[in-house]
C-alpha cells in the first residue's frame, strides 16, 4: 500500500476512534468527508427533496451508533449499510403515510411530458420507477462504484443475489427509459 494511502487509512481509523470517544472535531471532519456521498446516495434513493434532511438524520444515526463499528469492514461499507437502511425506512414510512407523489408517474404517462427532456431527466424518472431495493443496488454499483463483495456486505445478501438484482435493475431501467421515450 502506498504511503499516502496508508496514512489516509490510518488517519481515518484515528478519526473514527476519536468519533467513538465523542470527539466533536473528529465528528465534524468525518461529516465533511462523507456528507456529499451520503447526500448523493440519499438523493438517488428517496429523491432530491428529502435528501438533505435524510442526510442529517443518517449522520445523527451514524454518531449514535458509531460505537458499534468494530473496524472489521471498511468504514465506508458500514456507513453505506446504515444509510441504505435509513433510506429504505424513510421510503416505507412515506408509503405508509400515503405521501408518495404521483407527479413522476403522471408525467411519465403523458407522452408530451417527455418531449424536450434531456437524458438525465429521463434517467431520473426511470430510476424513480424502480423498486427502492433495485434503485439502491444500481446506485451503489454504478454511481458509488462499490464492487460485488462490498455490495453483498452493505446489503447483507450473497454476491450471486447482487448480480441477479443488478441485472434485473438494468433490464427494468432500460424498459422504463424506452417507455418514457428514450432512444438509444
Amino acid at each position: 500500500m502506498p504511503f499516502k494511502q496508508l496514512m489516509a487509512t490510518s488517519q481515518l481509523h484515528l478519526d473514527i476512534s476519536a468519533c467513538q470517544r465523542g470527539d466533536r472535531e473528529a465528528q465534524r471532519l468525518l461529516f465533511e468527508e462523507y456528507n456529499q456521498r451520503v447526500f448523493r446516495l440519499a438523493g438517488k434513493i428517496v429523491g432530491k427533496c428529502d435528501a438533505a434532511d435524510l442526510t442529517q438524520q443518517i449522520f445523527l444515526k451514524v454518531f449514535q451508533k458509531i460505537s458499534q463499528f468494530e473496524h472489521q469492514s471498511q468504514f465506508q461499507t458500514w456507513l453505506y449499510r446504515l444509510a441504505t437502511n435509513e433510506c429504505l425506512q424513510h421510503l416505507r414510512s412515506r408509503a405508509r403515510n400515503r405521501e408518495f407523489s404521483a407527479d413522476v408517474d403522471v408525467a411519465a404517462k403523458t407522452s408530451d411530458s417527455t418531449m424536450g427532456l434531456d437524458d438525465c431527466e429521463l434517467l431520473e424518472m426511470a430510476m424513480n420507477r424502480l423498486d427502492p431495493d433495485l434503485r439502491m443496488i444500481f446506485q451503489l454499483r454504478e454511481i458509488e462504484m462499490l464492487n460485488y463483495a462490498e455490495l453483498a456486505e452493505v446489503l447483507q445478501i450473497s454476491e450471486g443475489t447482487v448480480g441477479s438484482r443488478l441485472n434485473r435493475a438494468r433490464k427494468l431501467l432500460r424498459e422504463h427509459l424506452i417507455d418514457l421515450g428514450w432512444e438509444s
